[in-house]
Formats: structure tokens, C-alpha cells, sequence
């Protein structure tokens, strides 16, 4: 006998959509300030880029901690302790008075942050599978690559009228808010189960996760696509503020064309699932990223302008609305019983493939030469590994999740199905 799910699809939506903006909010909010902490701080470019790129480490590498400790010791306790770490590194940042501490706090907010996308994702796989899955993608998708759009806005505006200080003071809020919510409002979705907290374990999890095709296929497709948004964090502020010439508040609000266009291709993606399903949307998507990357490689021939710059970037992100909800539940839909585990290496090759790229770009030194030859390699890997995708053989069916609660109160795991290798 099925019974309701402890949580509802707009509650679960809320959650994971709060989760999951943490870590883009966190990473993307004080690029504004990127240019005035080289000045702060009496230190160069690239020791400055070093807080953004060891952001991305942090956070893309305890993924893979975060979610199989929750698969273990449950949802909400993890939560609340990376969450904890998050905001006592918020703290230190906002306090530092030399570059290395605020580098040490950026790298330990990234640990704190990396919960998130963990959490979210595996709370949805623990409930819902199918389209009502896809539906609630759609909503953390619009808040995973709104972030990192949206931040830098709200950053710019800060910026001017109370100073750098105060952007890290509104990430120690937004932690606590976290906190609350966890706390106040999360159900937990799995039975606490420590024999979990196994190396042997843990590494024939992601063994599994390794050697399927369709895990790998569906993951590289969101890390390209999705990874883009991240990669171009690290390249648009130097682009826009000294090749093009915007100010601060300008770049801010510049980046509400990569926002709009995402928001807008969403709200779309909403009405288009309930008429065509999720599956047969992923095909514009791409072709919209494809698109973007073809506008994105003329930065290599021709000089940059804001639109010939955000133009391009607001077409591919208008394609990732498309792609996001159908591959994040096709990435994780054979993995019930280690949805934390899943969900966490997929966030890591989707956040990895930015921190790499990112890194790339940081070593080629010229950020418009690295954007115009990196973005569209990103949008190529993301067409070529859907290609894959489709060529593999359909995945069995599996039964909705019934998550009902046990005698103890504490829900039980939904069913597996088998992956496909």
C-alpha cells in the first residue's frame, strides 16, 4: 500500500530550491568586488581569482563527502552542520584583513555551501521520480543557474554603499536562513543507517556510478551545459568591467540579461513539459547552446561590445532552462538507494567541469581569449554526450517511491532500479 509522500511537491520544491542557491549565491555574489579587493588588499589579479577557484574546489570536491554522509546519518543533520561550517567561514571572511584568510574562508564557505546541491537533488530522487521529478528540477534549475546570474547584481548594488564587508554579512544571513528552514520545515527522507560510513562501500558506490553509461552520459551533459555558467563567473567580470568598460553596478546589472533569459526559457519549459513531456524538450535546449557557443567563439575574431558579449551568453542559458530538469532526473533516476551518493558526483562533475575550465582560463591569463575558445568546447561536450545518451537502450520502469513512514516514525527507501551499464 503507497501512501503520500512525508513532503509535498511544492515543499520539497521550496527546500531544494533554498539548498541550492547557497552555493551559486555564495560564489557569484561579490564578483562585483573582484576588482576592488585587488586594490583592498594590495595584491594582483590572480591571487584575487585564487578565492573564486578554491570556492569551486571546496565545493565541488565535499559534494562527494556530503552526500553519502546524508545517505548515512540522514538529510537534516548534515544540513545543519556543513551549514554551521558555511556561515563560521562567512564570518571569518567578513573579518579578514589579509587576502590569505580570505582565501582559507572562501575554501571552507565552499565545503559549507557544497551541501546544497547534494541535499536538494537527493531529497527529490528520495520522493519523486518521473515527471513530477522533472517538474521540481525545473524549479531547483532555475534557481542553480539564476544564482550565479542574479548574485552579482545584488553585489553591485551593495557594493558602492556599504562595502564589501556587508556582502559576506548577507551570506551569514542566508545560512542562518538555511539553518532555520532545515530545522523548522525539512522532514528527513531516510532511515539513519552509520554501517553507510564504509570506505569500501562509499568506493563501490561511486564505482557503480563510474561504469554506467547513462550516469556518465546524462552527468556530462549538465557539466557542460550547466558547468558553463560557472566557468563564465570567473571570466565575464574582467571581460565586462576592463575590456568593455562597465562599472561595478553596471556589470551587476548586465548580468540580468544571463538571469532573464535563463527565468524566461523556464517559465517556458514549465508549460512546454505539461504539453510535450520532458524528454522530447532536451533537443531545442541543446541547439540553443549550441547556438550560444557559435556566438560565444567570435570573441576570438571580432572586439567585444555588451551585446556581443551577452548576447551569446543569454542564448546559451536560455538553452540550459530546456536541459537541466530532464538530464539531473535521468542522471539519477536507477540510484534510489544511494541517491546521496549520486546526486552528489553529479554535482561535482557539473560544478568540477566550471572549476576546471575556470582554471584553464586563469592559466591562459587573457579571460577574452579563454572565454571565446572555452565556452563553446563546454556546449560541444554537452551536444556530443546527449548524442551518447540517446543511443543507449530505454531504462526499465520503476515504481514511484512510496517513502512510507515506518514503525519508528522514519520514512523508508524507496526502491532501486537496476543501472544501466
Amino acid at each position: 500500500m503507497t501512501t503520500k509522500p512525508i513532503m509535498s511537491e511544492r515543499k520539497v520544491s521550496f527546500i531544494g530550491a533554498l539548498l541550492v542557491a547557497i552555493g551559486p549565491v555564495s560564489m557569484a555574489l561579490y564578483t562585483p568586488a573582484m576588482t576592488e579587493m585587488v586594490a583592498h588588499f594590495n595584491t594582483s589579479e590572480s591571487i584575487v581569482k585564487l578565492t573564486l577557484t578554491l570556492y569551486f574546489g571546496g565545493f565541488a570536491c565535499a559534494q562527494l563527502i556530503a552526500g553519502p554522509l546524508s545517505d548515512a546519518l540522514g538529510r537534516r543533520p548534515v544540513t545543519i552542520a556543513f551549514m554551521l561550517l558555511y556561515c563560521a567561514a562567512s564570518v571569518l571572511a567578513m573579518l579578514s584583513q589579509s587576502v590569505e584568510v580570505l582565501i582559507f574562508a572562501r575554501f571552507a564557505q565552499g565545503i559549507g555551501a557544497s551541501v546544497g546541491v547534494a541535499i536538494s537533488r537527493a531529497l527529490v530522487r528520495d520522493l519523486f521520480t518521473g515527471e513530477k521529478s522533472s517538474r521540481i528540477m525545473n524549479l531547483i534549475g532555475i534557481i542553480l543557474a539564476l544564482g550565479p546570474a542574479l548574485s552579482p547584481t545584488i553585489g553591485g548594488l551593495m557594493l558602492p554603499v556599504f562595502g564589501w564587508r556587508s556582502i559576506f554579512v548577507l551570506m551569514t544571513v542566508l545560512g542562518f536562513v538555511v539553518i532555520g528552514v532545515t530545522v523548522f520545515a525539512m522532514k528527513e527522507t531516510v532511515v539513519r543507517d552509520t554501517s553507510r560510513l564504509n570506505f569500501r562501500a562509499l568506493a563501490g558506490s561511486y564505482r557503480m556510478l563510474l561504469t554506467s553509461r547513462r550516469f556518465l552520459t546524462t552527468s556530462f551533459v549538465i557539466g557542460g551545459a550547466l558547468g558553463a555558467v560557472y566557468a563564465q563567473a570567473t571570466f565575464l567580470p574582467f571581460i565586462l568591467m576592463q575590456d568593455v568598460g562597465l562599472s561595478p553596478s553596471q556589470f551587476g546589472l548586465s548580468m540580468l540579461a544571463q538571469s532573464g533569459a535563463f527565468f524566461t526559457g523556464s517559465l517556458l519549459v514549465r508549460r512546454l513539459m505539461t504539453v510535450y513531456g520532458s524528454e522530447r524538450i532536451v533537443l531545442p535546449g541543446l541547439m540553443f547552446i549550441a547556438a550560444g557557443s557559435i556566438g560565444t567563439s567570435t570573441l576570438l575574431i571580432w572586439p567585444p561590445s555588451f551585446l556581443h558579449v551577452m548576447l551569446p551568453v543569454a542564448l546559451y542559458s536560455f538553452g540550459i532552462s530546456f536541459v537541466m530538469p530532464t538530464m539531473s532526473t535521468a542522471a539519477l533516476a536507477p540510484f534510489g538507494k544511494m541517491a546521496g551518493a549520486a546526486a552528489s558526483l553529479l554535482g561535482f562533475i557539473q560544478m568540477g567541469s566550471g572549476l576546471v575550465v575556470g582554471s584553464i582560463g586563469a592559466l591562459i591569463g587573457d579571460a577574452l581569449f579563454a572565454m571565446g575558445l572555452l565556452i563553446p568546447m563546454m556546449g560541444a561536450v554537452a551536444c556530443t554526450c546527449y548524442w551518447l545518451y540517446c543511443r543507449l537502450p530505454p531504462l526499465q520502469p520503476e515504481p514511484a517511491p512510496t517513502t512510507k513512514a515506518s514503525a519508528s516514525g522514519m520514512p523508508t527507501a524507496p526502491v532501486m532500479a537496476a543501472p544501466d551499464r
